[in-house]
């Protein structure tokens, strides 16, 4: 259920102004270089996995709206969840996404990727980038930016035109109908998840 897919893995990596719904939003391709650079730094650098993990927890924590996409992720089933629940739910939910990245990071050593076409799209801005690994295919990746708060925050990614976050959607609302609407249950099962790669 939760391994199916990841949730943002470190495939990703992460001059235009738009107007949209949310606040105006300034060079998105210089922030995607920003945020890429320093993951390409943590991948390909030295240091322990331990050491790797605090970084990618910086990264995420500064760049990324863990929030706005946990509780896209929970679909209608937010409302249904109690505070409590609400609560375990995102901080679960911020601890899998640090821990799907770092589980990754081996299999991405002597990354490098290239940034592409940068278009406004609704209220966000898409960035396409281009990643290359040593003996793998090249993937196309597009970053999703919002401006959030007066802040550019990762939205989204589309890896090979396929939305992570949707596709992270629809893997919990399946879960959910299974286990009869039960936001408890998911909560249980991403424990169980983090246990596991523990």
């Amino acid at each position: 259920m939760l391994k199916r897919r990841e949730i943002l893995p470190a495939i990703g990596l992460v001059p235009a102004l738009l107007w949209g719904r949310r606040a105006r939003a300034a060079d998105p391709a210089g922030f995607v270089r920003q945020v890429g650079d320093q993951l390409v730094g943590v991948i390909n650098g030295p240091g322990s996995l331990t050491d790797k993990r605090g970084q990618i927890r910086q990264i995420i924590d500064r760049f990324v709206d863990v929030d706005g996409i946990g509780r896209f992720c929970l679909g209608r089933f937010w409302r249904l969840a109690t505070p409590a629940e609400q609560h375990d739910y995102l901080t679960l939910f911020h601890q899998v996404l640090v821990t799907s990245i770092s589980g990754h990071l081996g299999e991405y050593k002597g990354v490098r990727y290239t940034l592409g076409r940068v278009a406004p799209h609704d209220d966000t801005v898409w960035v396409d980038t281009t990643i290359f690994r040593p003996n793998n295919p090249e993937a196309k990746v597009q970053w999703v930016i919002a401006t959030i708060n007066g802040s550019l925050k990762i939205e989204d990614l589309v890896v090979e035109g396929t939305s992570l976050r949707l596709t992270q959607r629809s893997d919990y609302a399946s879960f959910l109908q299974h286990n009869g609407d039960n936001v408890q249950a998911l909560i249980d099962a991403m424990r169980r998840t983090l246990a596991k790669a523990s």
